[in-house]
């Protein structure tokens, strides 16, 4: 049975862990007699009150600073109680089951992932694409992520979203009143220029869909895997990439016996490089297992930067690998060690040479790599996305692309014209949670860390 979505809840809303501050925090229908059972008083709204935090019996527990704010005007549109203590878990415990015990007549239970967030959107305070802006604003890891999280939070993506819905429910209340008065005999696509006005809703959701996808290679970044034989400088490279030694660099064949991943920013984009067992045929047993999983990881690679040693270029080994790589992902070809050759090393088309030593060629490596990620810096969204962002997107521009095939027909199929511009406003409706399956809400939300 679903917890109830009345009742007071209740959780530490600061991570895990010691800090100098901790955060216990209320959210609930009238916590004015929970505040008075606390502390003995009322508490004023939006003041802060410096007190002691006590058990039933009057024990001490610590003291600091009770924060109550009244509904709507607080984050999830309740009435809302903060008491900020100091931030040791214990501490925290304490003052957390002693709420508990206070308001357990008045259904006060512990919070689930994400319900604080998941109130204040039932509550209308902030839309859906919103309230998943407030998970990526918590696990942002660049400055560029958290800078598009809080556009995101802000509303931006949302009021291009909502600008888009916003026109084609004029045009559907156009056409739908045509269909009411058939009588009339208006010429409904001439007469309130139909076609020209889907036109530029279906350039302006184009643009939108390029900005989702720059807004979720910002949030999600690219998992590139390092692949190639042993000895070929993988480590290196990731150590180069990364700017420290995070890899071990021997002369010794595989030295690497399990994925080494570490995470690059390039111009704010996260990379996940994941370094990995060298590709031969070996008895050894550890390395061999190495080997198994770093096809696994080249199975779910988004590209795959397949490193060879410019000294000896044209191995048979390497035909191999490249023959047995997944079709569906991008490559990249990267010959290292090019500072060892006798002349200047001349790549093949979409290849490119390197030497992970000297660090020669990384500055082309890394905005080769943000190319195939599909990155434009040039387009970079100024919000962050999701991929069922861009899924919804994708969806509304196939059904205004079918409601402009059917505008080039005439006006006796206006009905399915019609529903195609319902269809399309459904799909982004689905963003900003107009239209949203509780399916969906328990998805997103319970992703989101306990306490907010």
């Amino acid at each position: 049975m679903a917890p109830s979505t009345h009742a007071p809840i209740a959780a530490i809303a600061t991570a895990a862990g010691r800090g100098g501050i901790g955060v216990v925090r209320v959210s609930g229908p009238d916590l004015s007699v929970l505040a008075r059972r606390l502390f003995g008083r009322d508490l004023t709204p939006r003041h802060a009150h410096y007190l002691p935090f006590t058990a039933a019996d009057g024990e001490a527990l610590d003291e600091g600073i009770a924060l109550y704010f009244r509904a709507p005007q607080s984050y999830t549109g309740e009435d809302v109680l903060e008491l900020q203590g100091h931030g040791g878990p214990a501490v925290l415990r304490r003052i957390l089951d002693r709420c508990l015990q206070a308001g357990a007549d008045l259904g006060l239970r512990l919070a689930e992932p994400g319900e604080f967030t998941r109130r204040a959107f039932l509550n209308d305070r902030m839309d859906l694409a919103q309230a998943e802006a407030v998970a990526d604003l918590i696990d942002a890891s660049s400055v560029a992520a958290a800078r598009g999280a809080m556009a995101s939070l802000s509303g931006e993506f949302s009021a291009r979203v909502n600008d888009l819905s916003d026109r084609i429910i004029h045009l559907r209340m156009l056409v739908e009143a045509t269909l009411d008065f058939p009588e009339e005999e208006i010429d409904f696509l001439e007469k309130y220029q139909a076609r020209p006005t889907l036109q530029a809703l279906a350039a302006d959701l184009d643009t939108l869909i390029a900005q989702a996808r720059q807004g979720v290679i910002l949030r999600e970044g690219l998992h590139v895997v390092l692949a190639g034989q042993p000895n070929v400088g993988k480590s290196s490279l990731l150590n180069a990439l990364a700017g420290d030694e995070v890899a071990i660099v021997t002369p010794i064949a595989g030295t690497t016996r399990d994925k080494v991943v570490q995470e690059i920013h390039i111009d704010g984009v996260p990379l996940h490089i994941v370094d990995t067992a060298g590709l031969r045929d070996t008895d050894d047993t550890v390395e061999s297992l190495g080997i198994a999983r770093t096809w696994k990881e080249i199975e779910r690679a988004d590209v795959i930067l397949h490193l060879q040693d410019a000294t000896r270029p044209g191995d048979e080994l390497d035909t191999q690998i490249v023959a047995r790589l997944p079709e569906r992902t991008p490559l990249l070809t990267v010959f290292n060690k090019v500072d060892l050759l006798a002349r200047p090393f001349t790549p093949s088309a979409g290849q490119l040479g390197i030497s992970a030593r000297e660090g020669l060629g990384l500055d082309e490596l890394r905005a080769r790599l943000l190319a195939l990620a599909g990155w434009n810096p040039g387009a970079e969204s100024p919000w962050l996305a999701r991929e069922r962002h861009v899924h919804a997107l994708q969806d509304a521009a196939r059904h205004l692309a079918a409601a402009t095939e059917h505008a080039s027909q005439d006006d006796r199929v206006l009905d399915l014209f019609a529903e195609e511009l319902r269809l399309a406003h459904d799909s982004l409706s689905s963003i900003t949670g107009r239209f949203t399956s509780d399916d969906l809400l328990g998805e997103i939300f319970s992703s989101f860390c306990i306490g907010k």
